[in-house]
């Protein structure tokens, strides 16, 4: 099951909105977004139990509560997108949002193994412990080359391209654990933020 995951680089970026979410994000970005996001992930934690259990049963993932999920982690990337400079404009709030520089898409299964949904519902955290070790060190990096990068734009408009990748492969990289651990993909998240085709 693919997990599809992009964001346009842009030509040049916007130094009146890069100061803004600097200085002023917190407030008109970041708290409105994570409120939302808030109760909206409460809704996100109840459908995974009762998804547990319907595939359990079923081996079926419900098409309306998987498009719920699906819904919840473009949300979270379009607001991260925005935190790290990496889109300009404001993100939209809601479930059928888009973002016209960001894409993230995951294939519906029809079908999941019941021996899936329990190796992933019981022990999946542990299966991730690798992973767990690595994407820290490289979120490290990442917060030091948005530092370098809000610099570049703000004197060049510019988001020097190797840095913008470095950023985009860390959130594919988290999305596939995401869709992982919500039972949306069945495939074990490789050690790379690089598209696999």
């Amino acid at each position: 099951m693919a997990v599809t995951f992009n964001i346009q680089r842009q030509e040049a970026y916007s130094r009146k909105e890069l100061l803004l979410r600097s200085l002023f994000g917190a407030f008109y970005l970041v708290l409105p977004h994570t409120i939302a996001l808030f109760f909206v992930g409460a809704l996100g934690s109840l459908l995974l139990f009762l998804t547990f259990w319907s595939i359990l049963f079923t081996k079926r993932y419900p098409r309306e509560w998987f498009d719920i999920q699906l819904g919840i982690l473009r949300w979270n990337a379009r607001l991260n997108a925005s935190i790290f400079n990496c889109v300009d404009g404001y993100p939209a709030f809601g479930l059928s949002a888009q973002h016209p520089h960001l894409q993230l898409d995951v294939s519906y299964p029809e079908t999941i193994s019941r021996s899936h949904v329990l190796l992933v519902g019981l022990i999946g955290p542990f299966l991730l412990i690798p992973h767990l070790f690595i994407l820290p060190i490289r979120g490290m990096w990442v917060l030091f080359l948005n530092f370098l990068a809000f610099w570049s734009i703000l004197f060049t408009k510019r988001y020097p391209e190797r840095w913008f990748n470095w950023f985009v492969e860390q959130m594919r990289w988290d999305t596939r654990i995401t869709t992982y651990l919500l039972f949306m993909s069945t495939d074990y998240p490789p050690f790379t933020g690089k598209e696999v085709h």
